[in-house]
């Protein structure tokens, strides 16, 4: 009776110990999200300024500039990789977004983009 009692507290301390462990990690999504959310708004306001962007493109700019922008949040964040592992992949990353902006972009406002992740 004492191990099933012993047993049953065990059990019920590991789950408490995991429910805070899953809310500790939402609480750094939530930080990881504002963080991309303000990046992504905050580039994609300039960029609408300086390469001259309609306003029925803005949204699907803003969705690219912020899928890019946490790709690469996560990509720095991440804590086993090499140096070289990171140039790779924010290497492909840019050239995703590259080819969607692409698709978006006349080329006057393309050259425009290149030229504003450059400065």
């Amino acid at each position: 009776m004492k191990k099933t009692i012993t047993l049953c507290l065990f059990v019920f301390a590991l789950f408490l110990g995991t429910h805070t462990a899953v809310a500790q990690n939402s609480n750094t999504d939530k930080e990881a999200n504002a963080i991309i959310e303000a990046k992504a708004i905050k580039t994609t306001k300039g960029l609408i300024k300086f390469i001259q962007l309609e306003k029925d493109k803005t949204a699907e700019v803003y969705k690219a500039i912020k899928e890019h922008t946490s790709d690469l949040y996560f990509i720095e964040n991440e804590k086993n990789s090499t140096e070289k592992e990171v140039f790779i992949r924010t290497t492909a990353t840019n050239e995703t977004l590259d080819s969607k902006m692409k698709v978006l972009l006349n080329k006057v406002q393309f050259e425009r983009f290149k030229r504003f992740q450059k400065s």
